[in-house]
């Protein structure tokens, strides 16, 4: 966590963009972690069988849900200044590459997303208070 810190800061005074500047970037700045080696029912990138289910979800659902924390996932993957755009092209990016084909989220899809993530973060507080 620190060095991401520390390429953030670089990325900063330099001017770059940060790692998630594209979906594939976010996902080897955070994903690949968890989605690239193994991690215990983490389903792993380009594994069909593992992806398959989560697919039919649908891309607003499953976006959603992962970006609040969901299955043992922690919320926006971890990393919490991590945009629902940027979450959301990393998703794309393992969906993609795992038996999928999801395109960028347009306007009406985020704003899908964003009342899905809302609706889920009420359950959640819900369920923690009661």
């Amino acid at each position: 966590m620190k060095m991401l810190y520390r390429l953030l800061m670089v990325c900063a005074a330099v001017g770059t963009a940060p790692a998630w500047a594209s979906g594939e970037g976010t996902y080897k700045a955070v994903c690949a972690s968890c989605h690239g080696q193994a991690f215990p029912k983490s389903p792993q990138l380009g594994n069909k069988t593992q992806w398959a289910p989560l697919i039919r979800e649908g891309q607003v659902t499953l976006t959603a849900h992962g970006y609040v924390g969901v299955r043992g996932m922690p919320a926006k993957g971890g990393q919490p200044d991590l945009t629902l755009e940027a979450f959301a092209e990393a998703l794309n990016h393992m969906v993609n590459q795992s038996g999928g084909n999801w395109k960028t989220p347009d306007a009406k899809t985020l704003q899908a997303m964003q009342a899905e993530v809302a609706k889920r973060q009420k359950s959640k507080a819900s369920k923690a208070g009661g």
